[in-house]
């Protein structure tokens, strides 16, 4: 894996263009495989997580062609298989996503039981599981492998006992051909969730939203090929933003959304960073004190988890004491060690330090107290997973002096050509193979 060297010391500035979201081209990638027609994305992303999912679809069946630098054609006119190798399997989460598309396509489905992906906190595939089992599939665990059956899939009410994302999305797209009707309750409703759903109903699904955190689907008999235009990352939006705020910088990112940040954009401006929301992107700046905040995580529309590692960052540039209450990932914390050998004050406890949650009595550290304003000092870092890693890399930019962060290649999973993106906003970076 890559090693940069960060010459730290100096505010990002100027302008970067976001591509296309990590987290729906993986979905949307899998869900074009629930039809043998072509279908065409655009605003694709170049990033690893693409990648990989792309494997996981070319082996069994899928057909790629890029039509132009962020155009894709996904066709896959018939399944050659209906495993997902466990090498496959274990180099992101993706695979139990393929159970919808292989169950209908092929009446069988053999998963790995591993998932590779961030070490953020255990994901178990549970939830996904006794949702298809309720539509009418059989699961069997053998040998480290799911394998799940099913002659023909019913439409059934389904609650989720906590609103997944990757749980919504699979269910979803495992009932848009289950016969009959599906009532998917307690759902995630994350603005990728609803890129999916905008990208089903296109290729002829029948979704609707209702109140309440609820899905009802109708089965349909065949899905087509779509057209379909990613939306934009606002993990990536929020991660720069925050970046920029933090090295004192001013950064506009095109094409970044105010409507998929709103959450975001009110905790920065509650800490003091300013934003200015423009025609073709937002820009994010400060130009004074950054004050404390007390704020936790949530599944949307809360604040994202994935925002939390950047946000905890710029809070230790804050004035006062800050309180981070994780309630989405119980080990989401694991960066923190990193920003304390750089000289943060972050203290962690197993406690629920705002409102009562899931993780509340478990002794899981999920809450932190950061104490601000700090002066980051230079160190060497090990990157343990994607957003952890793209913090630690700010953190270095932050820092006076040169910082060294092994295994770049965990942050290029999620962010496109981000050393030149970087470089563009003045970040200096060598690289080590």
């Amino acid at each position: 894996m890559n090693t940069w060297t960060i010459e730290g010391g100096e505010p990002l500035k100027g302008e970067v263009s976001l591509s296309g979201a990590k987290n729906s081209i993986t979905k949307l990638l899998v869900a074009s495989l629930l039809s043998d027609e072509a279908s065409l994305f655009r605003n694709v992303p170049d990033i690893g997580d693409r990648a990989i999912t792309q494997e996981i679809c070319e082996a069994v069946g899928a057909k790629f062609t890029s039509v132009s630098a962020h155009g894709l054609e996904v066709h896959t006119p018939e399944f050659t298989i209906d495993e997902i190798s466990t090498e496959l399997g274990n180099r992101n989460r993706l695979a139990i996503m393929m159970m919808g598309p292989l169950l209908h396509r092929k009446g069988r489905a053999v998963i790995p039981a591993a998932a590779g992906g961030d070490k953020i906190g255990p994901r178990p595939v549970n939830f996904h599981l006794q949702g298809v089992e309720q539509m009418g599939a059989h699961v069997d665990v053998v040998d480290g492998v799911y394998i799940i059956e099913a002659d023909e899939l019913r439409g059934a009410d389904i609650e989720l006992p906590y609103p997944s994302v990757t749980t919504t999305e699979n269910l979803l797209m495992t009932a848009t051909m289950a016969k009959g009707r599906t009532t998917l309750r307690n759902a995630a409703i994350e603005p990728e969730v609803m890129d999916l759903v905008l990208y089903l109903q296109r290729m002829g699904a029948i979704i609707d939203y209702k109140v309440d955190r609820t899905f009802v689907i109708e089965g349909v008999d065949k899905l087509h090929g779509a057209e379909h235009r990613l939306m934009a990352d606002r993990i990536v939006a929020a991660s720069l933003g925050a970046a920029a705020v933090a090295t004192r910088g001013d950064v506009f990112i095109e094409n970044a959304k105010q409507r998929d940040m709103l959450t975001f954009l009110n905790s920065l401006r509650r800490v003091g960073g300013k934003f200015e929301v423009q025609q073709e992107g937002i820009r994010f700046y400060r130009n004074g004190p950054l004050k404390a905040i007390h704020m936790e995580t949530s599944v949307h529309p809360g604040f994202m988890t994935d925002w939390q590692p950047p946000f905890v960052l710029l809070l230790t540039q804050a004035e006062g004491m800050s309180v981070v209450h994780e309630t989405v990932f119980e080990d989401r914390f694991g960066y923190v060690s990193a920003l304390q050998d750089m000289g943060a004050e972050v203290a962690l406890y197993d406690t629920c330090l705002g409102s009562r949650c899931r993780f509340h009595s478990r002794n899981y550290k999920h809450s932190a107290v950061i104490k601000g304003p700090t002066k980051l000092a230079p160190a060497e870092f090990e990157v343990p997973d994607l957003r952890a890693g793209f913090t630690y890399l700010i953190a270095a930019i932050m820092a006076e002096g040169t910082s060294t962060i092994h295994g770049i290649d965990h942050i290029t999973r999620g962010y496109e050509n981000l050393q030149s993106s970087l470089e563009n906003l003045g970040a200096r970076i060598s690289v080590q193979k």
